[in-house]
């Protein structure tokens, strides 16, 4: 079959698959390898039906499968049509061979041609290589920095930008490309962004301008933008704009400032407490002198008790602002909060009426802390008033302790905080709030919202100066309408300790034996004052006005000095350096500090070095009389000369 079909060169071949000896699969493919047979369609007939079949018949070379049992007309129809394809190809292959013909005779002319074309085009391609790289290096580049990078066509829209940009204004590149100024802003701020552009465009010059920038967060930063002008060789204008965030820095420079003007206000509001605290010692001084000296039915009494009672309320504002300037001295204990604030419940519920609900939530777990447990009383008590005072037709105040760990980016976001453990006690009300610029004033002594007569504006300087001075800080949160919340951060002490107490006045008669006090004091009044009133209570009284002068006095009267009274503060040489240069001569001798405003000499952030007796200005005969016979009746080292 497989000869008489080479020889015979059929228009078709219709292949049975079942036969004997060579199946038609492999009839097929033996004719297809023949050079004279190869191009003859084969037709498969068959009854086998299944694909596989099929699949194997195709991939012999088979152009058609017919399946038994077949009709007449369909296998006509198939035949026709392949012998119609076959006719179809031989008249493409001659008009193939012709055209193939008349295209070699302009082979040479195209070839030259195409030569030509691809070199340009390489050239072309070498270009745009180069270009696209170098897009692809300036995209690197613009995308590595850090800083948000934008440009801007003519029309302010945005053209380039680089992945901080999009990150720091929290739009996808497509959300931005394309628009101005005012689809992303708030009008006010597109205004600002348009009329700068628009100087950098008309005048060419650089443009540097500290701006506030809502993102699309609705977080409003501060930046810091500088905009240049670029014309591309087409002459067309653009603006290339850098930004900088200095939010942070912003915020952190005020923490600053503050705290500079606080530690400024500070110590001006010591220096005058510790002038005005000599003053009053010398008024209520020769007020109780006086008192003692007419008899309760002399009509000079009422007089000078009414002087008394307002030098009594001046010394109550000189302890606020000693407690604001953190220079008066305090008392520290180790210390449960929770207890501080239920011993002060009931008070506090009827300081601030019945219109305020009073709730409290502490930690049951709360850590101890090392504070003076009046002074704490004292801030619980300012806090709670300020509160009050904020919720006039009443509100809720809460009252909350917990234990939090601040961590280093909490310090980074807070200038004078320190990572570490820490007691928080917080106050959140429901009252009207402040502003922004009551908040940067609300800790200042004197400063006060509320009408005249209604408040000295020292409550929340107070609460400063003790927080400061027991080693935590306060931060203040609140917005018009929406209350405030005060929270204070302690640190967390673990250890055991014993309280630092100190002993109960005496209730004797606090009268001298005739020992010897040497009294050195700068100010002339209060040191005659002292002078008189221990004079009045039996004491033999050696005066200097300053360091000096009394170790001059000291080293004459080596044996008969029996206790040292010195001010802190004094020109030339301060109270701690007198007495050290006391006790190289007079060992023995004990030393009691007097002072309106203590620093460094005596005190570490307001608590006494151990062992140092100290009286706070102002100071009264009996009180200072009481202090003389406490310090010289407790026992020390080293022998006193007698006294008398």
């Amino acid at each position: 079959g497989l000869k008489r079909a080479e020889y015979a060169q059929p228009d078709l071949i219709i292949l049975d698959v079942l036969m004997p000896g060579m199946d038609g699969f492999e009839a097929c493919r033996r004719l297809k390898g023949l050079e004279r047979t190869k191009d003859i369609p084969v037709i498969f007939m068959t009854a086998l039906t299944e694909m596989v079949h099929k699949v194997k018949g195709f991939a012999a070379g088979g152009v058609d499968y017919i399946t038994k049992p077949f009709q007449r007309d369909e296998v006509l129809a198939r035949v026709f049509t392949h012998l119609r394809i076959r006719e179809l190809t031989g008249r493409l292959r001659e008009a193939n061979e012709n055209l193939e013909k008349r295209v070699s005779e302009r082979t040479a002319e195209l070839a030259r041609a195409n030569r030509d074309l691809q070199e340009e085009i390489i050239e072309r391609q070498q270009a745009e290589e180069a270009l696209l790289q170098s897009r692809i290096f300036l995209d690197k580049i613009i995308n590595s920095i850090s800083d948000p990078i934008f440009v801007k066509d003519r029309k302010h829209r945005w053209v380039l930008l680089n992945d901080a940009f999009c990150s720091f204004m929290g739009f996808s590149r497509q959300e931005l490309i394309g628009k101005s100024d005012y689809a992303i802003f708030p009008e006010n701020e597109a205004d600002t962004f348009w009329s700068k552009d628009e100087e950098v465009f008309i005048q060419g010059m650089e443009n540097v301008n500290e701006e506030k920038i809502t993102d699309g967060r609705k977080v409003t930063h501060t930046i810091l933008t500088t905009k240049t002008l670029y014309v591309d060789e087409k002459g067309e204008k653009f603006i290339v704009g850098i930004i900088r965030d200095v939010t942070e820095q912003r915020r952190l420079e005020e923490q600053l400032r503050h705290s500079v003007k606080m530690e400024a206000i500070g110590t001006l509001a010591g220096g005058i407490a510790h002038d005005f605290n000599n003053l009053l010692t010398v008024i209520l001084g020769y007020c109780d002198i006086a008192l003692q000296r007419f008899g309760q039915d002399d009509p000079v009494v009422k007089d000078v008790e009414q002087i008394r009672k307002a030098g009594q309320r001046a010394a109550l504002l000189t302890s606020q602002l000693l407690a604001f300037s953190r220079r008066q001295v305090v008392q520290p204990k180790v210390i449960h909060l929770n207890e501080v604030i239920t011993d002060t419940e009931k008070m506090l519920k009827r300081l601030i009426g019945e219109n305020i609900d009073l709730v409290s939530m502490l930690d049951p777990r709360l850590a101890r802390v090392m504070a003076d447990p009046g002074l704490i009383g004292q801030v619980i008590m300012n806090i709670a008033i300020n509160a009050r005072d904020a919720m006039p037709h009443g509100g809720k105040l809460t009252i909350e302790t917990a234990n939090v760990f601040l961590g280093e980016d909490y310090a980074r976001h807070h200038f004078e905080a320190e990572p570490g453990h820490y007691v928080m006690l917080a106050f959140s009300d429901t009252g009207c709030g402040m502003s922004e610029a009551t908040l940067s004033h609300v800790f200042e002594p004197f400063f006060t919202t509320k009408s005249k007569g209604k408040g000295t504006g020292l409550g929340l300087s107070v609460v400063f100066g003790i927080v400061k001075q027991s080693g935590g800080h306060i931060w203040v949160y609140s917005e018009p309408g929406s209350g405030t919340t005060f929270k204070i951060y302690l640190p967390s002490f673990e250890q055991d300790s014993e309280s630092l107490d100190r002993s109960a006045e005496s209730q004797e008669p606090p009268t001298g034996g005739g020992e010897t006090v040497l009294l050195v004091e700068d100010d002339d009044l209060v040191r005659d004052l002292a002078g008189i009133s221990l004079r009045n209570y039996g004491y033999t009284v050696l005066e200097a006005r300053d360091g000096y002068e009394a170790l001059k006095t000291c080293s004459s009267h080596q044996n008969l000095i029996h206790i040292l009274v010195t001010d802190v503060v004094m020109p030339g040489m301060n109270g701690r350096e007198l007495a050290e240069g006391v006790k190289s001569l007079c060992p023995a001798m004990k030393i009691l500090y007097i002072s309106g405003y203590t620093d460094n000499a005596i005190v570490h952030h307001g608590v006494l070095d151990a062992g140092t007796a100290f009286l706070q200005k102002p100071l009264t005969p009996d009180s200072l009389a009481r202090k003389v016979r406490e310090v010289l009746d407790t026992p020390g080292r080293g022998k006193l000369p007698k006294a008398g």
